[in-house]
């Protein structure tokens, strides 16, 4: 290269750099940026769908143990096939698994439209198209999650394009649960499951956009899928690190993700509100999960996001306590917006460790077995608090789970030490930490 060429590329390098500041950074990769202004369309469209859903279930049966099996039946193949789904994006495109996912999904939200719109909607069509679009999310999750890398070149810029993803996403929690309750009061269900379907064609488009480098090939790739799963199970399961952080999101996701199926009863029955009452409460949710994910986008590294998972677990038990206890619309807000807060923290935190440390050749394995402690484990969870709730009430049932959430992040933080003694080498052999380590920086570690 002359030094013609050279200056040329600092040059070049200098704009992006003032175009995008330290908080932005991510953006200046393409395919992220399309990524981002795509999701930031459909996502919206994807939360409006979610209230709505469960306000027609809620209308149609009044039932909260229906409203448990919505989402058990919406999530659970999502858990049976999620590690199956990994071995496949470990071993196709991951943009052309996107493309289909999104296509399908699509065409899920549209059929649903049909059907409310033409007021033949039952809560067994709503059964089938939930599982549809849970198996749909099978695919979707890991092989979103395994193609971030993909999207931002350069891996020290990975923790922001997560964090700024985060904080699309919970833009979106925002703007769609407000936006559904207005659609739902002035036109009804239909029309939220109709931006949803609509909404996806940005996605479609931001994908057929991009240009993405092909991977190296992957050690591995003509081994059986039985072989896959086993290879990635064992090193779920064998690294520490993985596993712990896996086995606490699969306990937040089992016992105080499912608060959201039980909205619909807190908004018509414990605050005697309606449609606009369960969109503010969804809304503040997403204040406070916006507000976790900017306050992660301008950090500048991953050291540290270890000590704050049991932070933020134990802050979101603590929201789920004081929002069972709440009577009242705006001390519900402020404990919702604690509530996401810290869901989104640990949420974020957890995605961005594991994600560094993963190797590329299991990543979307890795992230299958992520997306079954997310989505997977919710399903079990969305029955539990159902029924719990069905015998006990919805404020009690919030009150329990979240103080299990609570013991969890305690249980978290005794392992925390022994997390940090193995990923200090990788970090190390990353180049995130000096080769030599004094006390401060060693426990910066975590």
């Amino acid at each position: 290269m002359t030094s013609t060429e050279q200056e040329q590329k600092d040059l070049v390098a200098g704009a992006a750099g003032g175009r995008f500041s330290h908080t932005w950074r991510a953006l200046r990769h393409r395919n992220f940026r399309l990524f981002f202004s795509g999701q930031s369309i459909s996502v919206i469209g994807t939360w409006m769908t979610r209230v709505a859903t469960s306000w027609l279930v809620y209308r149609l049966t009044g039932s909260a143990l229906l409203l448990g099996l919505v989402g058990f039946v919406g999530q659970i193949p999502t858990f049976l096939l999620a590690p199956f789904a990994g071995v496949w994006v470990d071993r196709l495109d991951r943009r052309n698994v996107l493309l289909w996912t999104q296509v399908l999904a699509a065409v899920q939200s549209l059929l649903l439209a049909g059907l409310t719109l033409s007021h033949r909607i039952t809560v067994w069509q709503i059964l089938v198209l939930s599982a549809f679009q849970g198996l749909i999310n099978a695919f979707d999750m890991p092989g979103r999650q395994a193609f971030m890398v993909q999207m931002v070149e350069d891996r020290q810029d990975l923790s922001n394009a997560i964090a700024l993803n985060s904080s699309m996403v919970n833009m979106a929690r925002l703007v769609g649960p407000s936006l559904a309750g207005l659609v739902i009061g002035a036109f009804g269900e239909g029309y939220c499951f109709l931006i949803d379907g609509l909404s996806y064609f940005a996605v479609i488009a931001s994908l057929a956009l991009m240009r993405v480098k092909p991977l190296p090939a992957r050690n591995g790739a003509a081994a059986s899928m039985w072989a896959q799963l086993k290879e990635g199970w064992a090193y779920v399961s064998g690294f520490a690190p993985v596993r712990t952080i896996l086995l606490l999101f699969a306990l937040v996701s089992l016992m105080g993700m499912p608060y959201i199926v039980l909205m619909p009863i807190f908004a018509a029955e414990v605050l005697h509100g309606g449609p606009h009452t369960l969109g503010m409460l969804m809304g503040a949710t997403g204040v406070g999960a916006l507000t976790s994910a900017l306050s992660l986008a301008v950090r500048k590294t991953v050291l540290g996001l270890g000590r704050m998972i049991p932070i933020a677990a134990g802050t979101f038990g603590a929201g789920l306590i004081l929002f069972g206890l709440s009577r009242g619309i705006w001390l519900s807000m402020v404990m919702m917006l604690l509530t996401g807060f810290g869901m989104m923290q640990g949420m974020a935190a957890s995605n961005t460790i594991i994600q560094t440390v993963v190797p590329e050749d299991r990543r979307g394995r890795v992230m299958s077995y992520y997306t079954m402690a997310f989505v997977g484990m919710a399903p079990f969870g969305s029955l539990l608090a159902g029924s719990l709730a069905h015998k006990l009430g919805a404020p009690h049932t919030v009150i329990i789970t979240g103080s299990v959430v609570i013991l969890g992040a305690i249980w978290f933080a005794t392992r925390l030490p022994a997390i940090r003694e193995q990923i200090r080498p990788i970090y190390q052999a990353m180049g995130i930490l000096p080769p030599s380590l004094g006390p401060v920086v060693e426990n910066a570690a975590g």
